[in-house]
């Protein structure tokens, strides 16, 4: 047996010169030359104590009439650790799981660079298994946590608080026929009706931006289409009363208000009313409100939040948001190295073609705007080098670039993947739970 060479070493030495160790009940005689030859490890650093109180602070108990030293730790894997001193290598015990085997060498000191050569590559491939069983662990629970922010869900938890409330049951199922379109025939009938609206106010959102479309009124100022401004006002007033609807019918308003989801519903209808406020200020011409045009410019461009509305009815658009919420890492690091990449090749734009009156590239603000654009492979072609040596740097920003962004995005990929066969599978245990609350009432 291999432990075998630990008696033949020891038993050159005197009895007095031994110490005992007791580990779970397994007894151990060992020599202290021995474990000098590795003073970093937990039995090397008992020969340094000068105390009883050092000495058990690295050990559970010590007896000094025997200088046995007791240690409540696995017995079977410390033949391991004898095996160590002998040889300074560690090996791999079958049948311990990878993280038990870890947590018993930091105990005894043993670093992984000790481990024999025939078991590191298993350690490993052991050691990343559990690294990536626990980042699905992760983010799966990252992935709960967003979903139940970003949509109110409808689990029992949530069914549970109709009940007793006012107009329970009624309230339960509007509810149901707003949230979830699996639940019957209707409610998928007025998801696709909300789907509707929310591409025809897109569609006329577009076309109003369309100069054709306008009209002059009798002071020949420039108005906007009737026609467009009916089916706007239709779109507004169906989006108001699903907001308002679901927030009544909602089983915990705080919650409801709380989620980014809803948020986006009020901020798409909000910008409506507040146009409408200032328009009515603005009728006395005041010439305190000559900025409130430009400030009905911008709510009247806020409507692009009704794009985000579709959020709601796509399960894709959802793994997005919860992607990018959970890859805040991985997009920091591509800002930051674009960031880097753009500040050392503007500048040295900047220094091949700032002697050159041809160039475009004389300022430090616009070799910024140059990498910039090259980096991202944009290339809008109003500013390029025109010098050899600016050729060589603009290639290099675009091989740069192309590397810089490439990095990241095989991660983000793969979290979007499985955000999305997430997000799928939560959809249908939505609906079987919700398939479940319907029948019990009937059951009893």
């Amino acid at each position: 047996m291999l432990y075998g060479h630990m008696y033949g070493y020891m038993a050159h030495g005197r009895d007095d010169c031994f110490i005992n160790v007791n580990v779970g009940g397994f007894k151990q005689r060992m020599d202290p030359d021995m474990l000098k030859k590795f003073p970093q490890t937990r039995l090397g650093r008992l020969l340094c104590c000068s105390s009883q109180e050092a000495i058990l602070e690295l050990c559970d108990d010590f007896r000094p009439s025997d200088m046995e030293y007791y240690f409540d730790r696995n017995p079977l894997f410390f033949c391991y650790v004898l095996n160590f001193y002998v040889t300074g290598k560690i090996h791999l015990v079958d049948g311990l799981c990878v993280v038990s085997f870890v947590q018993e060498i930091e105990y005894w000191g043993i670093k992984e660079r000790h481990l024999d050569c025939c078991c590191s590559d298993k350690f490993l491939l052991l050691l990343q298994a559990v690294e990536d069983k626990d980042l699905d662990s992760d983010q799966e629970n990252e992935e709960g946590s967003d979903s139940s922010s970003m949509q109110l869900s409808i689990s029992e938890d949530n069914m549970e608080l109709f009940e007793g409330s006012w107009c329970g049951d009624t309230r339960r199922n509007i509810w149901l026929h707003l949230e979830d379109p699996g639940h019957n025939t209707l409610a998928k009938s007025v998801a696709v009706a909300s789907l509707s609206v929310v591409l025809l106010s897109i569609i006329a959102m577009c076309v109003h931006s369309m100069p054709e479309y306008y009209e002059l009124d009798e002071n020949d100022r420039e108005i906007e289409n009737p026609v467009l401004t009916v089916i706007e006002n239709i779109c507004v007033l169906f989006f108001s009363a699903e907001f308002v609807l679901r927030l009544v019918v909602a089983p915990s308003a705080k919650r409801f208000l709380c989620s980014p989801l809803n948020m986006i519903d009020l901020l798409s209808v909000l910008p409506f009313y507040i146009t409408i406020v200032f328009d009515m200020m603005d009728e006395g011409e005041s010439t305190e409100l000559e900025n409130l045009g430009k400030v009905v410019q911008i709510l009247r461009l806020m409507r692009v939040f009704r794009i985000l509305k579709l959020v709601r009815h796509s399960a894709g658009l959802r793994s997005l948001g919860s992607t990018l919420s959970n890859s805040s890492r991985e997009v920091g690091l591509l800002v930051l190295f674009m960031s880097v990449g753009i500040s050392m090749f503007s500048a040295l734009v900047y220094f091949v073609e700032n002697e050159t009156e041809e160039s475009t590239l004389r300022t430090m603000p616009v070799g910024w705007w140059w990498a910039t654009i090259s980096m991202t492979t944009v290339g809008y072609g109003d500013t390029f080098p025109v010098t050899f040596p600016g050729k060589v740097v603009g290639a290099l920003c675009i091989i740069c670039g192309l590397l810089i962004v490439a990095l990241p995005i095989t991660t983000i990929f793969q979290k979007f993947s499985k955000f999305y066969e997430k997000q799928k599978q939560l959809d249908l245990i939505r609906q079987r739970t919700v398939k479940t609350n319907d029948f019990r009432p009937l059951q009893e």
